[in-house]
C-alpha cells in the first residue's frame, strides 16, 4: 500500500484529457504519493466515450477492461456498452477522489523557464508548471475527412462517423458509408437494422474480419497471448480460425487479406470483430463497393469508374491524434503524428514528459491503458522522490 499524501513543496504531475488513460494514471500516481491534476478541456470525465454511436459494446470483457482499483459491475454483462463505459469513469473519478479541472484545454506543453519540469498554456490565459506531463488526449481525437475533390458540389448529407447517434434519422435513404474499420462496419450493421432503404459499404482495403469469439473464447484473449508470442505464429494460428469461424467474402467484394491480423496490427490496421457485418454482407442487405475517389456530378465517384448518387455519406475514415500543436515544436512525434516514446519511455530528448493511449491493440485499449498507468506512474514516482530528496536537503 502507498502512501496517498502527496509531499509538501512538490510540483503537481499535470495529466492532460480525462479519459480512462487519463484517470488510470492519475490514481495510479496519487497511490505512490504524487499530487497529479487531471485537466479535461471539456465539462466531464470520458467525453470521448459520450459521443460514440448508442449500439456500441466494448470488444473486450468486462474483466479485462476494468482500470486499477475498481472492477466493473458484474451487471454491466459481458460485454459492457458505451453508457456502461461513461457511468464506470464517472464514479472511477469519484471513487479514487480524484483532482480533476474541467473546461481547461492545454494548447502548447513547453519546457519551464527554470528548466525543472514542464510550462503547459491553457485557457483563459493560465500557465501551470508541472513536475511531468502525462499526454492522455486518446486516439480518437479529432475526427478526419480525406480532402475528396468536388464534396462541396455533393447535394446530399455528408457526415463523419463522430456525428452518427442511431439509425432513425437514416430510414428510408439509401447511405453509403465509407471505411470498414470497426466503426464503420458496425454503423452500416445499424443502419440496415435501422431501416435504412440501402447501404452501401466503400472499401479500400479488405480487412481482417474475426469473430469477437470463437467458442467461447474472446478474440482479445488471443491478443494478450500475442504479447507474449510470435506474430506470425498467432496470424498462422488466426488464419486457421478464420477459415473455420468466418466464412469466404470474395464474392462479395470482401476478399481475405494476405497478410494476418497480429501482424498489421504494428502497421496500425486493427481487425473487424464481427457482429453482425459477415451475415448482412451475405444477405445482401450490406453492398461492399470500390472505395471513394472524390465527388463529381453531385454523386460519388468510386475507384472501379462507377458513380452512385447516396442519399448520404457517412465518413467512418478514423481520426487523427492532433498533437502537432501541443507538442510537435519537441520533436517528439514521429511522421505519423503518433509519439515517438510511449508508457513509461519518456523522450531522451524530453525527459518528464509521457504519453497513454496513441496504439489500438488487439489486446485490449483499456487493459493496455491499465498497464501503462501503472508503468507511468512508478517512472514518474521514482523521479518525483529524487526531487523532493534533493529539496529536502
Amino acid at each position: 500500500m502507498h502512501d496517498s499524501s502527496p509531499p509538501a513543496g512538490a510540483r503537481p504531475v499535470y495529466v492532460i484529457g480525462g479519459g480512462p488513460g487519463g484517470l488510470a494514471v492519475a490514481h495510479a500516481l496519487r497511490t505512490r504519493g504524487v499530487r497529479a491534476v487531471v485537466l479535461e478541456r471539456t465539462g466531464s470525465v470520458g467525453s470521448s466515450w459520450r459521443r460514440h454511436y448508442d449500439r456500441l459494446r466494448l470488444h473486450t470483457t468486462r474483466r479485462k477492461s476494468s482500470l486499477p482499483g475498481l472492477p466493473m459491475p458484474r451487471r454491466f454483462g459481458r460485454w459492457p456498452t458505451r453508457d456502461d463505459v461513461v457511468r464506470y469513469l464517472e464514479k472511477y473519478a469519484e471513487h479514487h477522489k480524484l483532482e480533476i479541472v474541467t473546461g481547461v484545454e492545454v494548447s502548447r506543453v513547453e519546457r519551464a523557464p527554470d528548466g525543472k519540469g514542464w510550462l503547459l498554456r491553457g485557457t483563459g490565459g493560465r500557465e501551470l508548471t508541472g513536475a511531468a506531463v502525462v499526454v492522455a488526449t486518446g486516439y480518437n481525437r479529432t475526427p478526419y475527412v480525406p480532402g475528396w475533390s468536388g464534396r462541396e458540389e455533393y447535394g446530399g448529407e455528408l457526415r463523419h462517423a463522430a456525428e452518427y447517434r442511431e439509425p432513425s434519422p437514416y430510414a428510408g435513404r439509401d447511405v453509403l458509408v465509407v471505411g470498414v474499420g470497426n466503426t464503420g462496419a458496425e454503423i452500416a450493421v445499424d443502419l440496415v437494422e435501422g431501416g435504412a432503404s440501402r447501404v452501401r459499404l466503400a472499401v479500400r482495403t479488405a480487412p481482417n474480419i474475426m469473430r469477437r469469439t470463437t467458442a467461447g473464447w474472446p478474440t482479445q484473449y488471443s491478443g494478450i497471448l500475442c504479447r507474449r508470442l510470435p506474430a506470425a505464429l498467432m496470424d498462422g494460428v488466426a488464419r486457421q480460425l478464420a477459415r473455420v469461424s468466418v466464412p469466404d467474402l470474395s464474392e462479395y467484394g470482401l476478399r481475405r487479406p494476405e497478410a494476418g491480423p497480429f501482424r498489421r496490427v504494428a502497421a496500425g490496421s486493427v481487425p473487424v470483430l464481427d457482429v453482425g457485418l459477415v451475415d448482412a454482407v451475405r444477405s445482401g442487405r450490406v453492398e461492399v463497393v470500390a472505395a471513394v475517389e472524390g465527388f463529381e456530378g453531385g454523386g460519388v465517384l468510386l475507384a472501379d469508374g462507377a458513380r452512385i448518387t447516396p442519399d448520404a455519406v457517412i465518413a467512418a475514415t478514423g481520426y487523427r491524434r492532433s498533437l502537432e500543436d501541443l507538442v510537435g515544436h519537441l520533436r517528439v512525434l514521429g511522421s505519423d503524428g503518433r509519439p515517438l516514446a510511449r508508457g513509461r519511455r519518456t523522450p531522451s530528448n524530453a525527459p518528464g514528459l509521457y504519453f497513454t493511449g496513441f496504439t489500438n491493440p488487439i489486446s485490449g485499449m483499456l487493459r493496455e491503458l491499465s498497464l501503462d498507468a501503472e508503468k507511468i506512474a512508478g517512472a514518474i514516482a521514482k523521479a518525483h522522490a529524487s526531487e523532493v530528496s534533493r529539496l529536502a536537503t
